[in-house]
């Protein structure tokens, strides 16, 4: 299970991947081409070439997760293919998940209190 907390890193790689990639596979694309630990807890999403399926990776504490979804009719919102990696909110993943248009909403930054009190 994967817990969609506040504090929770999502990276997107915005390079399509061959959807046949095994679990290993994926997190030695993590290491290698997104230059992050697969171990470290934060979600890694992967989009097919269609753009009609996502695969999430994750590391729960006691092994590693791998999640596939393809909506029944439509296809997923993604940011342009280029190099590199997209990081996304919490929020922005459940939205990409639901298959609402999640590149138009940002988070709102909080300031940090400076009193307490």
């Amino acid at each position: 299970m994967i817990a969609l907390r506040s504090d929770l890193k999502v990276v997107l790689a915005a390079q399509p991947v061959d959807f046949r990639k095994s679990v290993h596979t994926l997190s030695v694309l993590v290491s290698e081409a997104l230059r992050a630990n697969p171990y470290c807890g934060d979600v890694f999403l992967f989009r097919s070439k269609r753009m009609d399926r996502v695969k999430l990776l994750a590391w729960d504490g006691s092994g590693m997760v791998l999640v596939t979804k393809w909506p029944h009719q439509e296809r997923f919102t993604w940011p342009p293919i280029r190099d590199g990696a997209v990081h996304l909110s919490a929020t922005q993943l459940a939205m990409l998940l639901d298959g609402l248009e999640w590149t138009r909403v940002s988070p709102k930054p909080v300031k940090q209190p400076a009193v307490v009190g």
